[in-house]
């Protein structure tokens, strides 16, 4: 059974520099969505992976936006919701761009 852990932690984005201030329920970069590969079950940084898991789709579900990250690395697929904080114009552009998402 997965066991959410709360973590406070700041950091900086590795994929756009941006100084994040954590929550303790923080998952991404509210700037450019992106986020990393570090947990096996959420808040647990047990992941041994570590890599940088790209924002491939944005979906809206019961009113909340829901991102789904792809791991750059071990193609691990995760959910994740958005955050108050997350920019709006970055959502659209993954929502409705996928040349966003791919990188082109």
């Amino acid at each position: 059974m997965k066991k959410f852990i709360k973590q406070i932690e700041d950091f900086t984005c590795a994929h756009c520099g941006a100084e994040v201030l954590g929550n303790g329920y923080t998952n991404h970069c509210p700037k450019c969505l992106w986020s990393r590969h570090v947990d096996n079950n959420p808040g647990d940084r047990q992941s041994n992976c570590g890599a940088m898991m790209r924002p491939i789709s944005i979906e809206q579900k019961s009113g909340e936006f829901i991102i789904t990250h792809k791991c750059e690395k071990c193609g691990k697929v995760i959910k994740q919701k958005t955050s108050a904080n997350d920019d709006m114009d970055t959502i659209i552009s993954i929502s409705s761009n996928p040349d966003f998402i791919f990188g082109k």
